[in-house]
């Protein structure tokens, strides 16, 4: 861990506001071609495939805005098709099926579709993530030999048809049944009522043939759970005979995508529907599964599709690289105001408060750009692992998957939607022109926040799973199931885990300075940056528990004591995925050789940690952690980090690898 470890990079102070530059300091130079590459990472190739695509189509950014809403759909679906020729969305899917067999690729190549237009990576992510990805993981070869090589090659368009109108983030709650009749070895889908209509179906409402169908299983009147169906939509484009799709409408953004929404009407389709990796029913209607406990065979069923959350997470953080790119380069080139010569006015970018909006968000992008690429590494090696879902070291290391996706998602998402919003202000006018993308940025991206899990309900499952440390009976706990184990069993145990006094003996250790630690260390020490988030993280971690355990020693009701302890739980998981990002972007820079190249990502990484503390400053005050004069001391060390930034910032941004087909703006490219 990189709280053990020796400081990763300069730790030499840079300049406050009230001094010079220091004499040690020399301004590093950024080899571009050789940044990209260590942010592609071992799937360059992949990336600079999606890249030359991209090129290629880039026409399909003004097709969004001139074509109307069915032939843009139209012409969104046929990209997807033809970029499934090139094999970059099939990369995930096994080779004898005419995949990559490489899921690390697959995610690859879905975060740099996001550099383009995003319906037509909403679009991929349904046909190859959700409904692709559900046939993958949770049929069997049956279905995959049905299945799979049409709907890699993009001859079968599909949707995934979970989310409901009335019961949305509560997936078992879900009100569609799948009743099994014996006699004819069917099951019967249907739609009980308006509340239970699948909605917001990315596919559904123009292209979807087939749906993979989540619904409530029932055996002889018994409810075995959440199970999913393969089942037909269309034939030759006409509605099958039970089902009725009615489109979304135009919505705030995406609208290459065909949202719709669906209800069965005792829809009947074979045994063989039921995607039965989990569980199956024999043709005279009796269940079974390796997986006894319902609760545990359900959360497993959604754990194997944790790479759409991936996914989402990677898409928001490149769609932010875009926003970032456009705003850069606007700001380098568009002069206001005299400032500092009667001959020139300024450029933007040489604006202290320009500095301050756009170099901490670049600074977190590569943060969260090194935080994704753990996860993804983690996916990839989860997903290559053979041993039954029952195992128990499996189980934790994919519920540890699950919680960092989970987190990583929601940090990403929310960093997209801030990102673009103040680089669309920064550009001014120019910010509101649809050419220069922001107009769909905003609207494509907004719903990142949502959907594969909206960010507030992810950071309770972090919360969960940091609480409980991932315990057996994990997945058998409801958040009220939470409340009565922390403040049971558990709630020893997570304090003694979050004894912020001797986390304190600890930090001594590390770091100089006695019970002083936190005044006497260095700000630009690597060690005290994570160390004080640790303090924090650990510190909101056990209040947690003490605020879940007083509760219910006083009798109060644990659906009341979690409500109370509600923004407590976000703000603790928030803060530990927040250590965690920062301690990817530690961990990278100290892996570096000693260059240029390392210079300048330390930078941009006290730049992210030192931002992510001032944030902050007041829990950090109100926990005496932080004086007056320590946070005033980080302020001004950020100020000399922003100008140490300034001369590399274009670069820093080009290392992003946009195609310069995609800033769109005649303005823009080539700045």
């Amino acid at each position: 861990m990189a709280t053990d470890i020796a400081p990763t990079h300069d730790a030499t102070p840079a300049t406050g506001a009230d001094g010079p530059e220091t004499s040690e300091y020399v301004q590093p130079t950024v080899d571009v071609p050789a940044l990209t590459r260590l942010l592609d990472g071992r799937h360059a190739e992949v990336r600079n495939l999606v890249r030359t695509n991209l090129a290629e189509y880039a026409s399909v950014l003004e097709d969004a805005e001139t074509m109307s809403t069915d032939d843009f759909r139209d012409r969104v679906r046929d990209l997807v098709v033809e970029m499934a020729s090139t094999g970059q969305t099939g990369m995930g899917f096994p080779e004898e099926y005419g995949g990559g067999g490489d899921v690390g690729a697959s995610v690859a190549a879905f975060e740099t579709l996001a550099f383009g237009d995003l319906s037509v990576l909403v679009k991929v992510g349904v046909q190859f993530g959700l409904f692709g990805g559900a046939i993958l993981q949770l049929g069997t070869k049956a279905h995959h030999d049905a299945y799979l090589p049409d709907l890699i090659s993009g001859k079968v368009m599909g949707c995934f048809a979970m989310t409901e109108t009335g019961h949305g983030s509560n997936v078992q709650a879900l009100g569609t049944v799948a009743t099994y009749d014996a006699s004819a070895e069917e099951f019967v889908i249907s739609t009980p009522d308006d509340a239970s209509r699948k909605d917001y179906i990315g596919n559904a409402a123009r292209h979807a043939e087939l749906a993979v169908v989540f619904a409530q299983l029932e055996i002889e009147g018994t409810s075995e759970g959440v199970h999913a169906f393969v089942v037909p939509l269309r034939r030759d484009g006409e509605v099958l005979p039970g089902i009725r799709i009615e489109d979304c409408g135009r919505k705030l953004g995406l609208n290459g995508v065909d949202n719709g929404r669906i209800w069965f009407d005792g829809v009947r389709v074979p045994r063989s529907a039921l995607l039965n990796q989990f569980a199956d029913v024999t043709p005279d209607g009796v269940y079974r599964s390796p997986i006894e406990n319902p609760n545990r065979r359900f959360f497993t069923m959604l754990g194997t599709l944790v790479q759409g959350r991936v996914c989402v997470g990677g898409g928001g953080i490149n769609a932010a690289k875009v926003a970032l790119a456009i705003a850069t380069k606007y700001a380098v080139r568009r002069r206001q105001f005299n400032a500092t010569s009667e001959d020139h006015e300024e450029l933007l970018l040489d604006y202290g408060i320009h500095q301050r909006r756009l170099f901490p968000l670049l600074a977190r992008t590569y943060a969260l750009h090194f935080a994704q690429e753990i996860v993804a590494e983690q996916l990839h090696e989860v997903s290559s692992r053979t041993e039954s879902p029952e195992d128990g070291e499996n189980e934790h290391v994919r519920r540890e998957l699950e919680s960092r996706a989970a987190g990583t998602k929601a940090i990403g998402t929310w960093h997209a939607t801030e990102t673009i919003q103040q680089c669309r202000e920064a550009c001014g006018g120019a910010g509101y022109l649809s050419v220069n993308r922001f107009d769909a940025l905003k609207a494509d991206t907004d719903v990142f926040t949502t959907f594969e899990g909206d960010n507030h309900v992810l950071l309770q499952l972090v919360a969960k799973g940091l609480l409980t440390d991932y315990a057996s009976d994990f997945e058998d706990m409801d958040q009220f199931g939470m409340v009565r184990f922390v403040a049971g069993l558990a709630v020893d145990t997570v304090l003694e885990k979050t004894n912020v006094h001797k986390l304190i003996e600890r930090i001594k250790d590390v770091l100089p300075g006695g019970d002083e630690w936190d005044q006497e260390a260095g700000l630009l020490d690597p060690q005290y940056q994570l160390m004080m988030l640790r303090f924090r993280e650990e510190h909101m971690l056990g209040g947690v528990a003490r605020r879940l355990k007083r509760g219910i020693d006083n009798d109060m009701n644990p659906g009341e004591v979690f409500s109370r302890v509600q923004d407590h739980v976000i703000g603790a998981a928030r803060a530990h995925v927040e250590r965690l990002v920062v301690e990817a972007f530690v961990d990278k820079v100290g892996e570096l050789p000693d260059g240029d190249q390392k210079v300048a990502l330390g930078l941009l990484c006290d730049l992210h940690a030192l931002s992510t503390i001032e944030n902050d400053r007041a829990w950090f005050m109100e926990h005496g952690r932080l004086t007056s004069q320590r946070s005033k001391a980080i302020t001004r060390e950020i100020n000399g980090l922003l100008r140490k930034i300034r001369p590399l910032a274009v670069d820093l941004v080009d290392a992003f690898g946009v195609p310069p087909e995609m800033l769109r703006s005649p303005d823009l490219v080539g700045a």
